[in-house]
């Protein structure tokens, strides 16, 4: 892959930019997407179950899976 890849450098000779072809780009944005998803799905688990912990230390009911379901069919 690493042939694939043009780079521009400054005055100094350092690696500056990287020039990618399409194909190589589409698929690290197709990736990054994905897991972006995965984060944004993992992070919401997360806060769940953190609310969840906080609701069972103070004793606070919460909404349960039938209500939910029956407030969001109305």
């Amino acid at each position: 892959m690493d042939s694939n890849l043009k780079y521009i450098t400054d005055e100094k000779g350092q690696k500056v930019n990287v020039i990618v072809p399409i194909e190589i780009w589409k698929d690290i944005t197709d990736k990054f997407n994905k897991l972006s998803r995965k984060l944004q799905i993992l992070t919401g688990i997360e806060k769940g179950l953190n609310e969840v912990k906080s609701s069972n230390k103070s004793g606070k009911k919460l909404q349960t899976l039938s209500d939910f379901l029956h407030e969001s069919n109305r």
